[in-house]
């Protein structure tokens, strides 16, 4: 029993550090701007390079586990984390820091599908592996929240480059139990290898797709690299479904999307993550270049909402779902989502009124997530066989990054189009994500009858 514990705190170590690692980097981002000298839309890049290499690659981290086994990929990349973590402490320069983000977002993909496949390997009666998921789940949140907290704190008194020096020892010791204590693979029968090409293919498109968008307000000065953007696009997506097609182990089985169910919650998945991660990006320039909070008091505001999220998550929910459909909760959702982001363009109206600032952070972070993710998540999954729900469930999380990545770059055309006189985030900038949340509403509202 003492084993089996230990081989849950180790996995979900990983889970924790995910959320950890996306929340810490939001408070310390202006620093980081501060220090490079770049502007906001371009600072943006340190988030949305590993949010997209994490999506991209995640199919095929899940894949690697069953082909290679599930200790190897849990060591390996919880080692490429601890070495990106400490890379990314060391950048001497902006385009450094980018590239250890990159390969942190692969790490990433890596660890979180092998975290999973070890509790349920290791948890096998229902009850018992419930349990364990539902603690494992639990350290998402507590990460998200220790991360806004830590985030601030660390980056004001200890400098940015500690948010990444903090993961160092503790992934140390989690690879230790992990080598010592989690069962060695054994792999039953021959496992195709899976389409790794497709993979850097795909997430190659995603990352092109973001720099063309990133970059359009200058197109007239770099219309040459821009256009020859456009064109490995293209070729790489035809490329990528021509493989697609004759690979008898797709990368992405489309075939999964033939219900209005798994379209759309896949598809609001996608605005979902682009809309939450542009909305902490905002929030975090907000604080503290508008209102001129330190990183540390902007933390400490945010800490609160994340544990509320918890308890959201944890006891309101469930009751949610006896009570209402899923599509209803995944409404309820996303209409607390939009209704944040108009809280605080009314906030920034009226001279950044805290209360409004309050309601708006409790409508996002301190509900709205905890409420929209499962219920999209169920939405997608549920016309899908039970058979394949695992893999379902692993492309919605892979739309929730990809949309993440996209979303900050739209936000960052966005401002410079915006806010190229002043800088600074004002309520248009901020119209601009609502542009992701409105939609979501819109399109659940819309299929509400052809979903029972």
């Amino acid at each position: 029993m003492r084993r089996k514990q230990i081989i849950l705190i180790v996995a979900s170590t990983a889970i924790f550090f995910e959320a950890l690692d996306i929340a810490i980097l939001n408070l310390a981002i202006p620093l980081m701007q501060q220090q490079f000298r770049l502007e906001p839309e371009s600072i943006q890049w340190v988030q949305t390079v590993y949010v997209l290499f994490y999506g991209g690659f995640l199919v095929i981290g899940g894949k690697l586990c069953d082909t290679i086994g599930r200790k190897k990929i849990f060591m390996f990349g919880a080692g490429l984390f601890l070495f990106t973590s400490l890379g990314a402490g060391l950048s001497p320069n902006f385009i450094v820091l980018t590239v250890f983000r990159a390969l942190q977002g692969l790490a990433a993909a890596m660890v979180m599908p092998s975290a999973l496949s070890v509790i349920t390997n290791t948890f096998t009666e229902p009850r018992e592996r419930n349990r364990a998921l539902s603690i494992f789940s639990s350290f998402a949140a507590i990460g998200s929240g220790c991360g806004l907290a830590l985030g601030g704190i660390v980056a004001t008194y200890l400098g940015w480059r500690w948010i990444f020096f903090i993961n160092v020892p503790v992934i140390t010791l989690a690879l230790i139990l992990a080598y010592r204590y989690i069962d060695k693979d054994v792999i039953a029968g021959e496992r195709r290898f899976p389409d790794i090409i497709s993979g850097f293919l795909l997430t190659l498109i995603i990352v092109l797709i973001s720099y063309v968008v990133h970059n359009l307000p200058g197109f007239s000065q770099h219309y040459k690299l821009l256009t020859g953007a456009v064109i490995i696009i293209i070729a790489g997506w035809y490329f990528f479904m021509r493989r697609e097609r004759r690979q008898k182990e797709p990368l992405i089985d489309f075939s999964l999307f033939r219900s209005t169910g798994t379209i759309t919650g896949n598809g609001i998945t996608v605005l979902l993550g682009a809309f939450f991660l542009s909305y902490l990006f905002l929030l975090s320039l907000i604080l503290q270049q508008n209102m001129h909070f330190s990183a540390a008091r902007a933390g400490l505001i945010l800490f609160p909402f994340s544990m509320c999220s918890f308890m959201v998550s944890r006891y309101v929910v469930p009751s949610l779902f006896k009570k209402m459909t899923v599509l209803q909760v995944g409404i309820l959702g996303m209409c607390l989502m939009f209704s944040g982001a108009l809280l605080l363009m009314t906030a920034i109206l009226y001279n950044h009124s805290m209360l409004l600032i309050l309601l708006s952070i409790a409508c996002v972070t301190g509900s709205g997530m905890s409420v929209c993710y499962p219920s999209l998540t169920a939405l997608a999954i549920r016309d899908i066989p039970v058979t394949q729900q695992g893999v379902a469930a692993g492309i919605c999380t892979t739309s929730y990054f990809l949309g993440a990545g996209l979303g900050l770059s739209l936000l960052a055309l966005g401002m410079q189009l915006i806010n190229a006189a002043t800088g600074k985030v004002n309520h248009f900038t901020v119209l601009v994500i609502s542009g992701f949340a409105l939609p979501g509403v819109l399109w659940l509202l819309w299929v509400r009858k052809k979903i029972s």
